[in-house]
């Protein structure tokens, strides 16, 4: 019995040895970031179940049992992991860490002064995507008539371009994959406005920036549209389209791998129905015809390369006769014929952390104009402009990440441009050549994922004014808090003269300075921009007339602008409706070309305000959009030339204010119907539906005493067609842009 005592006692013993050696002991401390206790930081043995996280001041502590060395983890997807080594012995461990930002690509601030980008890493503030433009009522389908809805882009619809904050539609600049697209819109006569010549469903998202862009491109005193084009179609598809304007057709077939794609498109287009449907406000003795047909074809190699190309040719025609303003004829005839390519090769590669981009692009444009007046029934004074021009673009870029937010990159980019212009009766040819070599580096540095800066270095040689520049470019963003961010950008442009004006003297380069600000609130389908900008231009051209043509004297111009701009964007507030508003005020003065004092620009408007709408009744299988412009009148000038070809103002005055509603409606007849095998959309468009009588300007007789004024081709213009396409199914698209 007292042997059984015994050997219980001793097994007592061990028992409390056990449970002493074991003894549990109290790991704590605090974790800090830039002198704060954080929360919600997990804090843990490796290997173990044992850890606790932070509390509101950084405070942690648990208990274990582990004995030796131990490695402690401090963790929190927003901070990079920092692991410690510890010792656990016998007394209390008192453990404290200070935290390091994670930087992430995806939480990093965004530079997004003077910039809008809608591309698939975009998606939260994304603007203007393909469905976007499509949907955009009085957008027609065209990026540059969308891009008119955007704060600083003017409403202009006498001629063709994109007139930036307060600059001409020569000081915009497009690409597309990085190449240099001359001739972006077709070929047309004073008076009526041409459409993009890029289809906008060849691409999947663009940058437009409206001031402070990238020292990778050049050339362009206030703005770059670039363009992104689709890597490779989703599936095999055949498109259709039918309306009383035009027929167009054509095929994406794509292998499986979604390594080769070729494709065809046609097009034919003709106004004349619609002349007779429609009340115009020109007399066109030749309706508006085009022909167009372009082929592509995308091929990706093993280590991800993608090579891409596209080729466009297409012709037109068009005439119009007028009432003349002259006395000594009754109408003046103006006829044109047309013809264009387009090519763009680009080649993209990754090498481990290096990314090399490759392209070249190619533009030939042919213009023949025939003017002639009528006068008591019988043609006088005919003459034909035969315009040539040949534009070639070479870029190459290589790109290195330094971590997940930087990069530095640079390359060299080679422009040629020749064209050749001859006026018949009197013969007086002009020709002209250029070269631009430009090289160019520019690095991105994230400090931290609340600031990052962007700086830019790029310099150009011009042969036709013998001259290099040096355009420095620099832009930071930080984020103020979750939602709020802010960015500043600053940078020098030069560009050259438009050969149009080179003539007997030497020129330079035109120059103009920019300085951005901007504060961006975003949250879940909501985005506010609220920028502010000036623009100071030195050394613009100064023109007169010289035989029969305008010619550059010299480089004597300047001018400014400055502005304020808010946009509004919003998915949430209404239900089921997207909308967004953008407001803009413009105050510039310019004394260039033919000015000859400083005026307010004749194609600027002081406030511009723009409102969209859009919604998608699914029981109805149509989306309604709506859209409003307005535009505060306009000057125009009356200038007259003396003996010696000089201009001076006779009279001036301001037009009424510009105002426009447009509405259109997209039909899809097979929405819910499984068994359909074609994504059929009938679309509905009525461009100012009020039927605002607007005025765009007015054109003056040659002594300044009579006017015409210059109206849209139709006040109020009607469209209506139907789109097919067997092979993709784009109903979820139509209705999530509208949701």
């Amino acid at each position: 019995m007292q042997t059984f005592i015994i050997s219980k006692v001793l097994l007592l013993v061990f028992l409390l040895m056990d449970i002493f050696s074991h003894a549990q002991i109290t790991i704590s401390g605090q974790v800090h970031f830039k002198n704060r206790g954080m929360k919600a930081i997990s804090v843990t043995l490796k290997d173990t179940y044992d850890g606790a996280t932070t509390d509101e001041f950084g405070n942690y502590s648990f208990e274990t049992t582990e004995k030796g060395a131990r490695i402690l983890v401090f963790s929190n997807m927003k901070f990079v992991e920092i692991q410690k080594t510890i010792m656990i012995g016998n007394e209390n461990l008192i453990v404290n860490s200070t935290l390091k930002e994670q930087v992430s690509e995806i939480d990093a601030v965004v530079i997004s002064a003077g910039s809008i980008e809608a591309s698939d890493k975009k998606r939260a503030t994304a603007l203007l995507t393909p469905i976007d433009i499509y949907t955009t009522a009085g957008a027609n389908g065209q990026i540059s008539s969308a891009l008119e809805t955007l704060p600083g882009v003017q409403k202009i619809g006498e001629t063709e371009g994109l007139f930036v904050r307060g600059g001409t539609s020569e000081e915009t600049k497009f690409f597309m994959d990085g190449n240099l697209v001359n001739n972006f819109f077709g070929n047309s006569i004073p008076g009526v406005k041409s459409m993009d010549r890029l289809n906008t469903s060849l691409f999947k998202g663009n940058v437009f920036s409206s001031g402070g862009y990238s020292a990778v491109y050049g050339q362009a005193l206030s703005s770059v549209l670039v363009l992104e084009s689709i890597d490779f179609p989703e599936r095999n598809s055949v498109d259709i389209g039918i309306s009383p304007l035009f027929l167009t057709a054509g095929f994406q077939n794509v292998n499986e791998e979604k390594s080769k794609s070729f494709g065809i498109f046609g097009s034919y287009s003709n106004l004349g129905l619609m002349t007779k449907l429609i009340k115009f406000n020109n007399n066109f003795t030749k309706a508006p015809e085009a022909f167009g047909t372009n082929f592509n074809f995308r091929l990706k190699n093993k280590n991800g390369g993608i090579l891409k190309y596209y080729g466009s040719y297409d012709t037109n025609k068009i005439a119009l006769q007028a009432e003349s303003l002259e006395t000594n004829s009754d109408f003046d005839n103006t006829s044109l014929q047309g013809k264009n390519t387009f090519h763009n090769l680009s080649f993209r590669q990754k090498f481990g952390k290096y990314l090399l981009n490759l392209g070249s692009s190619y533009t030939f444009n042919s213009n023949t104009i025939a003017l002639s007046s009528i006068f008591d029934n019988a043609e006088i004074n005919p003459t034909t402009i035969a315009i040539n021009t040949n534009y070639f673009n070479a870029k190459g870029i290589l790109e290195r990440k330094i971590n997940r937010i930087s990069a530095v990159r640079g390359g060299i980019e080679f422009n040629e441009a020749r064209e050749k212009i001859a006026l018949e009766l009197p013969s007086i040819p002009f020709q002209f050549n250029n070269q631009i070599t430009a090289v160019f580096t520019e690095t991105e540095v994230g400090f931290s994922n609340h600031l990052s800066a962007k700086l830019g270095l790029r310099s150009e040689y011009s042969s036709a004014i013998t001259q290099w520049n040096l355009s420095p470019r620099l832009a930071m963003a930080y984020r103020i808090s979750t939602h709020w961010t802010s960015s500043l950008a600053y940078g020098i442009f030069y560009q050259n003269p438009d050969q149009k004006y080179f003539g007997r003297n030497s020129l330079h380069n035109q120059k103009a300075e920019h300085y951005i600000l901007q504060v961006q609130k975003s949250t879940d389908g909501r985005s506010f921009r609220l920028e502010a900008f000036y623009k100071n231009y030195s050394d613009l051209i100064k023109t007169k007339i010289l035989n029969q043509r305008p010619v550059a004297i010299n480089n004597n111009g300047d001018g400014f602008a400055k502005g304020i701009e808010v946009f509004w964007r919003d998915k949430k507030s209404l239900k089921n409706i997207d909308f967004w508003v953008s407001y803009s005020y413009l105050d510039s003065k310019r004394n260039f070309q033919y000015y000859d004092q400083s005026l307010f620009p004749n194609f600027a408007a002081k406030h511009t305000l723009s409102v969209v709408a859009k919604k998608f009744v699914t029981d109805w299988k149509t989306g309604f959009n709506l859209s409003y412009k307005y535009a505060s009148g306009r000057p125009f000038y009356n200038f007259q030339t003396d003996n010696n070809g000089e201009y001076y103002l006779m009279s001036q005055g301001t037009l009424k204010n510009y105002n426009a509603l447009n509405f259109s409606l997209n039909y899809l007849p097979n929405l819910g119907k499984k068994e359909a095998k074609a994504f059929t959309i009938l679309v509905l468009s009525v461009n100012n539906i009020l039927q605002q009588k607007n005025i765009y300007g007015f054109q003056f007789s040659k002594d300044g005493l009579r006017s015409n004024a210059v109206l849209p081709s139709a006040s109020t213009f009607v469209f209506i067609g139907a789109f097919i396409n067997f092979g993709i199914d784009r109903t979820q698209d139509v209705i999530n842009s509208n949701l």
